[in-house]
């Protein structure tokens, strides 16, 4: 933006949308000299030489180190944003683990942990835990509370606006609980809460499947099969938090996943074999499942029947995805979660039966994130809220 674009305007409206122009120039671009800077933000290069003072007092930007091989004479000096200055974190919690990832201001991520919680622990157990998993976190990456500039946290259940956990059945004691508020208590920047579907939808356009997708479904089938939305790029939460969790309703077909997918292995004649049985082996292990690895496995892909209960779950889940799809006519739909990996049946299976239920030749992908798709999630969210504080034209709080 000029500088010359609101002249006669508030000056310091006008300080803060060149301080914001000078910065995100920096942070997307790259470094760059004064006058490469000035011009490419439209500004004089005195005005630029002063935004650049002030986002260096800040500690957002630095002077780079002179280039080797620069030729003769005096290198013309070069700025850089300091994505060091500041870091976010990322966190999925659900029944049974926590994990986390904190990435630097410019969302390399730079560290990571994963810590198992016991299923039936109450919401204060569970929460030492997380917060025992964060000083672990940021101490492997060496990294201090005090540089966190925005947290998220992902988790299974309706969120409300305030970040209370409205409608759970997956966590135990979960539901009526401020996550947010609870999580706040042990940082000093923004906590942010968010329903784990809606997170994986943020992960796969910012990292994943749907990086050039503006309207986009993510299906992430786990112990249930939960769905985010995001249209015209933003996430829709809806009023109350609840979008997009249709498989409340149980014709839909998306509750209950994973036992319906054992259930529908543990059917058949025995001649299924060894395969089969693996899968009744791990009936048990419900949400403590971590990931569709052994279950999937367990399974077999080759044997006719092993290939029956991909046909029933996809058949099961097909009604629920097409309804989803045909209300918001997106242009992609991204299944992921614990039991999806990247070129499975399953995928396969629900694009042959999904498609048939459309009006649009939607797209229907495999998550490309894997099991971190929560937890990019997270991080995602948090940097949006760390832009909002660096990007801001309101003038800083007194």
């Amino acid at each position: 933006m000029s500088e010359h674009s609101l002249h006669g305007g508030d000056p310091s409206v006008l300080r803060r949308l060149n301080s914001a122009a000078t910065l995100r120039a920096l942070r997307d671009g790259g470094e760059s000299t004064l006058t490469g800077l000035a011009r490419q933000v439209g500004l004089s290069r005195p005005t630029t030489e002063g935004v650049l003072g002030e986002l260096i007092d800040r500690g957002l930007v630095t002077e780079a180190p002179p280039r080797p091989g620069s030729g003769l004479g005096r290198p013309a000096r070069r700025y850089r944003f300091r994505a060091e200055a500041g870091h976010a974190l990322g966190i999925e919690i659900d029944a049974h683990r926590a994990r986390l990832l904190v990435a630097d201001l410019s969302g390399e991520v730079v560290g990571g942990h994963r810590a198992d919680l016991d299923v039936a622990a109450p919401p204060a157990e569970r929460l030492g835990a997380v917060r025992a998993a964060v000083r672990a976190c940021l101490a492997a990456a060496g990294i201090e509370r005090s540089a966190l500039r925005a947290v998220a946290a992902g988790t299974p259940g309706v969120v409300a606006p305030d970040g209370t956990v409205a409608f759970c059945t997956v966590v135990p004691g979960w539901e009526g609980l401020n996550l947010a508020r609870e999580l706040g208590r042990s940082f000093s920047c923004p906590v942010l809460v968010e329903n784990d579907a809606n997170l994986a939808a943020l992960a796969e356009r910012w990292r994943g499947a749907a990086r050039e997708a503006d309207d986009v479904v993510c299906v992430h089938a786990g112990l249930h099969t939960g769905m985010g939305a995001l249209i015209g790029g933003r996430l829709h939460r809806g009023r109350w938090g609840a979008a997009g969790e249709i498989g409340m309703l149980p014709e839909l077909g998306l509750r209950d996943t994973t036992a319906a997918l054992i259930t529908g292995a543990d059917v058949g004649p025995e001649a299924a074999g060894a395969a089969l049985a693996g899968i009744a082996a791990l009936s048990g292990a419900g949400p403590a499942m971590d990931g569709a690895g052994p279950l999937l496995d367990a399974a077999g892909w080759d044997g006719a029947e092993a290939r029956a209960v991909v046909e029933r779950l996809a058949e099961r889940m097909a009604r629920g995805i097409a309804a989803m799809a045909l209300a918001l006519d997106p242009e992609m739909i991204v299944v992921g979660g614990p039991l999806i990996r990247a070129g499975e049946p399953l995928v396969a299976e629900l694009r042959r039966r999904v498609r048939p239920l459309c009006l649009s030749p939607v797209r229907i992908e495999a998550s490309e994130l894997g099991d971190e798709s929560v937890g990019l999630g997270a991080l995602r969210l948090a940097l949006d809220r760390i832009d909002d504080d660096l990007f801001s034209l309101d003038p800083p709080p007194a």
